[in-house]
């Protein structure tokens, strides 16, 4: 199922709507959608080497204002959107207990790493509109965070090209369950802390 997302992902690539896909696929990761927009991102950078940046600043700004959607559901809409949309991802109320000792205890920094790492970003969108976080500390870390994982992506492949996609589709299997693994990894770790 996940190859099939991926491919499906990937194909847009090869159309002339590959940017706005780029640009739509980022806004709803942030807050419901499962697939990264990493997968994407890959595929236009190696495609165009020359735009990577362009494609990770397009990236940047689609996964941001998608963020903010999801800082708008926890605010105003958590009761009926934002809790079906949290439950298609099964965290039970005591993880999302565990975000808001995060929030409690790391603010900025949580959700900067959130931003940044396979933990389920959506979650602390959503979490962040709930427990009204600071609406510009959570913009400025999304920026922080989502700039610095999209420029990664774009600058590996602007630097190395086609040979990262070759081997990500080489090991995709591998690292579709390394991916799995991590998010069940960031799961675990937000009910552990």
């Amino acid at each position: 199922m996940l190859r099939k997302a991926y491919n499906w992902v990937i194909s847009w690539s090869d159309t002339p709507y590959g940017v706005w896909a780029l640009f739509i696929l980022a806004f709803v990761e942030s807050s419901c959608f499962p697939i990264p927009p990493d997968v994407l991102l890959i595929a236009l950078c190696v495609g165009l080497p020359k735009a990577a940046f362009q494609f990770a600043t397009i990236c940047t700004v689609g996964s941001v204002l998608g963020g903010i959607a999801g800082y708008a559901i926890g605010v105003f809409a958590f009761d009926t959107i934002g809790q079906w949309l949290l439950n298609l991802y099964d965290p039970h109320q005591e993880v999302f207990n565990q975000v808001k000792t995060l929030y409690d205890t790391w603010g900025f920094w949580g959700v900067l790493v959130a931003a940044i790492t396979p933990i389920p970003y959506k979650v602390f969108t959503i979490a962040s509109g709930v427990f009204k976080f600071d609406f510009f500390q959570f913009v400025l870390a999304s920026i922080l965070g989502r700039s610095f994982r999209f420029f990664l992506v774009a600058g590996l492949i602007y630097w190395k090209g086609a040979t990262i996609k070759v081997w990500i589709d080489k090991y995709f299997d591998w690292l579709a369950w390394g991916f799995l693994a991590v998010l069940i990894l960031g799961f675990a770790l937000l009910k552990f802390f």
